[in-house]
């Protein structure tokens, strides 16, 4: 099993993630958010890592800073969990249709961190949480899982939706990328033999 477990604790919150790489989605989360743990749940189920995800953070003052610190846990799970990434197909994309809205997502599990994010809510909230959060938690993740991630939003119906349908993205395109190639035979998926 490809696994890690990251601890990280700041003034600003207390974090314990776990992740399975090869599991079937089953996971716990507790971040006090409960449109943000709605959106874990659908991380973690379509992508099929196991996860455990608990924070505990600042949330009188606001949101900001237990989902950024999330995305940060996250990201260093990832990273460590696939360690040398002998083997796995590196490459994918995912273009999620959700009722009205339809997003993609494309990530190249390279090393090298980027963020696109192309798109644009049409209310400054869902429930209690802050639509601008998303990207913050998606700039997070991708810096320190070390991975190329894209996301473009094509057209949405409702913002729930257009959120949703990010997360599923991620997580279809997560699934496929990181999935053992039983082709490459333990290789490393790069010309330049690392990554």
């Amino acid at each position: 099993m490809r696994t890690a477990t990251i601890a990280r604790q700041t003034n600003e919150t207390e974090i314990t993630v776990s992740i399975a790489l090869d599991g079937t989605g089953r996971h716990t989360m507790q971040t006090g958010i409960g449109f943000f743990d709605h959106m874990l749940d659908q991380l973690a189920r379509h992508s099929l890592i196991d996860m455990d995800i608990a924070c505990k953070g600042d949330l009188h003052i606001d949101f900001h800073h237990s989902v950024e610190d999330v995305g940060i846990a996250l990201g260093q799970a990832l990273r460590e969990a696939l360690g040398d990434k002998k083997g796995i197909r590196r490459y994918a994309s995912c273009d999620l249709p959700m009722d009205g809205t339809l997003t993609r997502a494309a990530l190249d599990v390279s090393g090298r961190a980027f963020l696109v994010f192309k798109a644009e809510f049409s209310q400054a909230k869902i429930g209690d949480i802050d639509t601008e959060l998303f990207r913050e938690f998606f700039q997070a993740f991708a810096i320190n899982a070390g991975i190329t991630l894209h996301i473009e939003n094509f057209y949405f119906d409702n913002n729930h939706h257009l959120a949703e349908s990010m997360f599923k993205a991620v997580a279809r395109a997560l699934r496929d990328a990181i999935e053992i190639d039983p082709r490459q035979a333990g290789r490393i998926p790069s010309t330049k033999g690392t990554l």
